[in-house]
């Protein structure tokens, strides 16, 4: 996992921190904010890489995610373990991990729009995985609905190097560089206790 195209190092953090010695990835990250599971206290899926591959396997044979394998980033002050799958020449899956916990952080689809005669069965493809993601983790949704929502939110982002949409416990990242890849995270955010009434106790109402 040494030699991964640069769309996808890109993607790693968003806004490449473990790449600042290089002066054209620092331009192009400097307009970019800090993505948010970089943060000091950044929450974490209750499951490592291992346990979600698992699951998100028996929930999609037909889409299969193979083994991640940890990536080389001595230069990252994140103090994340960064670790990738290869899809296809066109497509990636990344993630960022805890360390100690090994839990997981973000999770990320990239999709590399080379140019050709099967550009567009590649990008037919990384929709079909970025929207299993996006039931993995909405299950509620139908694949036409899943389908629906991963498009108004990639239309929404389209030309963002970063662009996030909050709903509920979950936080829907869509990064757009263009002929360089476009990539697509979902990651969890903390989540605020209700105001306590006087007595102490959280008012249940506010809870719901």
């Amino acid at each position: 996992m040494k030699n991964l195209p640069g769309a996808l190092l890109l993607s790693l953090a968003l806004t490449a921190p473990a790449f600042a010695a290089d002066p054209s990835l620092r331009e192009r990250s400097e307009s970019v904010p800090a993505a948010p599971y970089l943060l000091a206290g950044a929450p974490t899926f209750d499951m490592t890489i291992g346990q979600f591959r698992e699951r998100y396997n028996a929930a999609n044979a037909d889409l299969p995610l193979m083994e991640y394998r940890a990536i080389d980033n001595r230069n990252d002050s994140s103090r994340l373990t960064r670790a990738a799958s290869k899809i296809s020449e066109t497509l990636y899956a990344s993630t960022a991990l805890e360390q100690g916990t090994g839990k997981v952080k973000t999770l990320q689809l990239t999709w590399l729009p080379v140019p050709g005669p099967d550009q567009k069965a590649s990008q037919e493809k990384a929709m079909a995985y970025m929207t299993a993601l996006l039931r993995f983790f909405v299950p509620g949704l139908t694949p036409d609905e899943a389908r629906k929502k991963l498009n108004a939110l990639l239309s929404e982002g389209k030309g963002a190097r970063y662009f996030s949409r909050t709903e509920g416990a979950l936080r829907f990242v869509v990064a757009d560089n263009g002929d360089k890849g476009l990539t697509f995270a979902i990651e969890p955010i903390k989540l605020a206790l209700p105001p306590a009434d006087q007595g102490g106790k959280n008012d249940e109402k506010q809870s719901h």
